[in-house]
């Protein structure tokens, strides 16, 4: 009885009855294949294969330990919204423990669209952080029009260390401050697996406080330009191809996004700057005849133009999902050019999928101002373990151990993958 109730519990915390999205992560456009011979219903592949062994989740079997009668969780979703709400818990370096309470509707727009998502969460840490993040992919009944919104407000205490992958961890430098930012872009399918978007872009920072560097030197921050705020506006366009056989934790395919965005003082904007974002991604089974997947990353954010304010400089961990640098806290690297490649190795441990491991390998290299030379690289590594949390979309809960340089290092939970 007493076992059956520590499981209850750990179930409460990390999971809800159905999960179709992951929190903090981007919504991923993924293909459907349809049976045109029998009219059948369309099928996410985000349904995992039955090939094999069949799989388990923690879900299937918290729910066997507690009730032996339980029937499995419905894997599929119509234009009747699913909604779940999923407490949980997490740890990273920059926020300590965090307690966070995530919630997504699920639904179609109609019956041969692909299933639409909009992801909520609010989250509290050990370090005093707030956030209230949301994501929105709403899918045009025909499946032309993708419409990706990412909304956030954020109170965040935050150590910068300054600019360049040179910098020094000792230039710690605490700082504090708000943080609005909506993002809305839509996406038309042009061919096959090739989409093309615009959108509007808004960041804005406020409230901003630093300390300076509690070694007594002078701060990078103060040399670029202190500010209690900083206003981002302006418009994006975007290109993208996706052939991933899933979106949330892909075996094979390959995702690779291109998005050049510009801030305009017509708009709002504090300085007038431009950059370019590239994303590329690209898996494969290894061995060939085996459930293991070899997983590949290429990261890049570079300011073409202008100067950005501090806080809106390419900055390790500030991507889309939170997920460069495993190994160094959030902000740990900062500047004017980006350049990033990770290597995963993904590999089950158990036969029925419930739990597996990772390897993984990244590296890392920024340049400091505008105009200035790339800097060293810094690498990060380490090993992961893996909890199947759904089969259905091949969601889990990752636990993972980074390394860094100058003695960085911590545990990292989350749940889905890096990338």
């Amino acid at each position: 009885m007493r076992l059956r109730f520590l499981f209850c519990v750990l179930f409460c915390l990390f999971i809800g009855n159905q999960i179709f999205a992951q929190q903090n992560r981007e919504i991923p456009i993924a293909k459907i294949h349809a049976d045109t011979s029998t009219r059948k219903p369309k099928v996410d592949t985000t349904i995992l294969s039955k090939k094999g062994k069949p799989q388990t989740d923690l879900y299937e079997v918290l729910s066997r330990l507690l009730n032996e009668n339980a029937k499995p969780a419905a894997d599929t979703v119509t234009t009747r919204p699913v909604i779940s709400v999923v407490p949980a818990i997490g740890y990273t370096l920059v926020s300590r423990l965090a307690i966070v309470l995530s919630g997504n509707v699920a639904f179609r727009t109609g019956p041969d669209s692909r299933v639409s998502a909009i992801i909520a969460s609010t989250s509290y840490t050990q370090n005093k952080q707030f956030s209230v993040p949301v994501q929105t992919s709403i899918w045009s009944r025909d499946n032309r029009y993708n419409f990706i919104g990412d909304y956030r407000f954020y109170k965040y205490p935050q150590s910068t260390y300054g600019l360049g992958s040179s910098s020094r961890i000792q230039n710690d430098d605490p700082m504090d401050y708000k943080f609005i930012r909506f993002y809305e872009t839509a996406y038309r399918r042009i061919t096959g697996n090739f989409y093309a978007g615009v959108g509007y872009m808004l960041d804005t920072h406020y409230d901003i406080i630093d300390d300076g560097n509690i070694n007594g030197t002078i701060s990078d921050y103060s040399r670029y330009g202190k500010a209690g705020h900083s206003i981002a506006s302006g418009f994006s366009a975007s290109a993208l191809y996706d052939s991933r056989d899933n979106g949330l934790n892909a075996s094979k395919g390959a995702f690779v996004s291109l998005t050049y965005r510009s801030a305009l003082t017509a708009l709002g904007s504090t300085q007038r700057w431009n950059s370019l974002m590239m994303d590329a991604r690209k898996y494969f089974k290894f061995p060939a005849n085996s459930e293991n997947v070899i997983a590949l990353w290429n990261f890049d954010w570079v300011v073409l133009n202008g100067s950005p304010a501090y806080l809106d400089l390419p900055s390790l961990s500030w991507d889309s999902n939170s997920a460069t640098g495993r190994g160094y806290i959030q902000g740990r690297f900062r500047g004017a050019q980006m350049f990033y490649g990770e290597a995963e190795y993904r590999f089950r441990i158990t036969g029925n999928g419930l739990i597996g491991g990772v390897m993984f390998a990244n590296a890392s290299t920024f340049s400091a101002a505008q105009g200035t030379k790339l800097q060293r690289v810094q690498p990060g590594f380490g090993p992961g373990l893996r909890i199947k949390l759904n089969k259905v979309s091949n969601t889990n809960i990752s636990i993972d151990y980074g390394f860094g340089m100058q003695g960085s290092r911590g545990l990292f939970i989350d749940v889905g993958e890096a990338f």
